[in-house]
């Protein structure tokens, strides 16, 4: 290629957030990524939004058009065109972990009931940074997996009762079944296995079985 287009600075502000926290490039640019893992939670405004906030489509057709340019950034990346920051370096290679990320909150959002979707991204923003960092220092290590189910259950009862609505009681026990389904989805790295993807979408499922067969909740 000729050409390519960076859409970075070539790791200068990784390279200062890393020095901001006493260390390198390497560790700002961990750092970045844990943030705009978490950021990506805000997507949840998208139930607050009236359908008809966007002029040229509903909310709905916007949400997947972002989608697609998320994928399509994916495939230009693959062809040389786009260069993108943050990426590892076994996502060189490979669909990078953004795109499976972007596919599975949106897919929680379009195929799931608003609760179950509030729980699982939710859960998959915030917990998943925080088992990645748990796993990678020695001194906190013991943590895991206990820390992240706590945190999962209790992310998990926020979407499915205070932002789905549904019956604390039933809420709860929920989450208590979730947590586990999601902290054990995102453990394994195996080949093209993506753990965003499979922790959203486990627990989802789970969650949407249990509420049509067994509590019979109309969703």
């Amino acid at each position: 290629m000729s050409f390519q287009l960076r859409l970075h600075r070539g790791g200068r502000f990784r390279r200062w957030l890393g020095a901001r926290l006493g260390g390198d490039e390497a560790l700002g640019d961990r750092v970045w990524r844990r943030v705009l893992h978490g950021i990506v939670a805000v997507i949840l405004v998208y139930y607050a939004l009236p359908n008809g906030i966007f002029v040229v489509a509903p909310k709905r057709t916007v949400l997947l058009i972002a989608l697609a340019v998320v994928l399509g950034l994916e495939v230009l990346r693959h062809a040389e065109i786009v260069d993108l920051p943050t990426l590892r370096s076994y996502e060189r290679a490979r669909v990078g972990s953004y795109a499976f990320y972007a596919l599975a909150v949106v897919g929680a959002i379009v195929l799931f009931p608003e609760p179950i979707a509030a729980a699982v991204v939710l859960g998959t923003a915030l917990v998943d940074p925080i088992a990645g960092e748990l796993r990678a220092r020695p001194a906190v290590a013991r943590a895991y997996p206990a820390v992240p189910l706590v945190v999962y259950w209790e992310l998990a009862f926020i979407g499915l009762a205070l932002i789905g609505r549904w019956p604390i009681p039933t809420s709860a026990a929920l989450a208590l079944v979730a947590a586990p389904v999601a902290v054990a989805a995102e453990w394994p790295t195996i080949g093209w296995f993506d753990d965003d993807l499979a922790m959203t979408f486990a627990p989802a499922l789970v969650l949407y079985l249990l509420a049509v067969l067994v509590l019979h909740r109309p969703v």
